[in-house]
């Protein structure tokens, strides 16, 4: 599969964009900076069109940056697990003592239901199969799912609206080994960057 990858500066003196994706709208996936923190950015590396790994150097300590954009829930399971697989490579250019974050769209819903160090109950009410298999990962990775432990006003948690804005949904979209570093999660309502 051909993979355009770049780096692109979007504006002189504003924000950088880092990519990983094919040659079609569907897939492709990428982390925006600005640019104090693109400063930091130390190295890169496109793992797929779905997962690209990206690590902050910092005076203490490192911050590694794994970008999600699963496939869709209706894919088949051995695609769902090649995604998995993808995130254990790019698990593995990180050293063991950087501070790892999980983030983009799982496509997974998590229940209200807390899950031992995982889950805190403000998830959807439902889930889905790309939700339990979310809450596996966690929990033979130790990540939690951190945008379920904090109390937000309902705009500032969901990820996904409808066409028409008839549903919304949170898509738990960040995935933190060390919960204790993460004090809040909200999403950035609208697409101002």
């Amino acid at each position: 599969m051909l993979l355009y990858l770049w780096v692109k500066s979007m504006k002189p003196g504003s924000k950088t964009l880092i990519y990983s994706g094919g040659h079609t709208h569907e897939r492709g996936v990428g982390i925006l900076f600005d640019v104090t923190t693109a400063k930091s950015l130390g190295s890169w590396c496109p793992i797929s069109d779905r997962v690209v790994e990206a690590k902050l150097v910092a005076k203490s300590i490192n911050l590694g940056i794994i970008q999600v954009y699963a496939s869709t829930s209706d894919s088949e399971d051995v695609e769902v697990e090649g995604f998995y697989e993808e995130i254990e490579k790019a698990k593995g250019n990180l050293k063991s003592q950087d501070i790892k974050i999980v983030m983009g769209d799982f496509n997974a819903k998590v229940w209200d239901d807390r899950v031992e160090d995982v889950v805190e109950p403000s998830g959807t009410g439902t889930v889905n199969e790309r939700g339990k298999r979310l809450i596996e990962w966690c929990q033979v990775n130790d990540f939690t799912i951190t945008n379920t432990w904090y109390q937000n006003h309902p705009r500032r948690q969901w990820t996904w609206k409808s066409p028409g804005d008839r549903s919304r949904n949170k898509l738990h979209p960040h995935s933190e080994k060390i919960r204790k570093r993460c004090r809040n999660i909200e999403v950035t309502a609208g697409s101002r960057l």
